[in-house]
């Protein structure tokens, strides 16, 4: 029996009613149902694992219940499986997650149709290097942020490309962004707006003590080096504004795109420029 994984954003009472209504859909279409166990709390009728663990169970779907930040999450952890993603919104913006909870059934009936759209993202890949050797490394869906700690003081930082040097400036940090993340914290930054099937990167000072200084798109096979040189007390590395590490004088975040894409399950091929009108008012008079 074909098997769909189940993440939720946790702390949803909504999902009370919604999973076993879910669960019971799903079964009656032949499918096995599994969750986290963020889901967990609030329905028995299904088995739950941790997050971590459902890739091992290799389903052929997984459907998150919750807002962008829960797709992040989720698309960090299937990214080397691959598997498909249908994101229904339960969250605030629901850029990413753009299915409505009154659509959910439709779109599955879509997927079980094989009528659906694909929405193939890049993904980005960032290694953590300190004193020379490789410290650790992630998978980012939006960006990754090498930024200043917590007081009103700038940080130092160098950003090369293919091992050429591009500026060194005094700023709170610097966003290397995908496509997708164009339109998170980069966008805020005043970057630019990549559609999603663009083969770039978006490189993007914040709050640069250069009036002269711009975000810069760069070609998506680039290899980009961001290194810290100089921090008023504390310097963090930040993935998809959810895993946090704290970094040093001297270290180098060195990015390149991931081998890894994310596949989103998508209601039509212009939900792109939907959202960006509907959830940002791009483009209205």
């Amino acid at each position: 029996m074909t098997r769909i994984a189940i993440a939720c954003k946790p702390h949803q009472d909504e999902l009370a009613r919604i999973l076993p209504e879910l669960i019971a859909w799903l079964r009656a279409h032949s499918y096995e149902p599994l969750i986290d166990r963020e889901g967990g709390q609030y329905t028995t009728v299904a088995p739950a694992v941790a997050r971590t663990e459902m890739p091992a169970w290799s389903p052929a779907l997984v459907i998150v219940l919750g807002g962008d930040g829960t797709l992040l999450a989720v698309a960090r952890v299937f990214a080397e499986l691959g598997t498909p993603i249908l994101g229904v919104n339960l969250g605030f913006l629901g850029f990413l997650t753009e299915i409505r909870l009154a659509d959910v059934y439709k779109t599955l009936e879509g997927w079980c149709q094989n009528c659906h759209k694909v929405d193939e993202r890049a993904m980005l890949h960032a290694e953590l290097w300190r004193d020379g050797i490789a410290y650790s490394s992630y998978e980012a869906l939006n960006e990754v942020v090498v930024s200043k700690g917590d007081i009103a003081r700038m940080g130092e930082f160098a950003v090369e490309l293919e091992g050429r040097s591009v500026a060194r400036f005094r700023a709170d940090g610097v966003i290397v962004s995908t496509p997708t993340g164009s339109t998170a914290y980069t966008l805020a930054a005043n970057g630019p707006i990549l559609t999603p099937d663009v083969d770039a990167l978006v490189v993007t000072p914040i709050c640069p003590h250069l009036l002269t200084l711009r975000p810069i798109v760069v070609r998506g096979d680039a290899r980009l080096t961001v290194r810290v040189e100089g921090i008023p007390n504390l310097a963090l590395l930040t993935v998809d504004g959810q895993v946090a590490v704290e970094l040093q004088r001297g270290d180098e975040l060195r990015c390149h795109r991931s081998s890894h894409t994310v596949k989103l399950v998508r209601l039509s091929e212009s939900g792109f420029f939907d959202a960006l009108r509907t959830k940002l008012s791009w483009g209205e008079m």
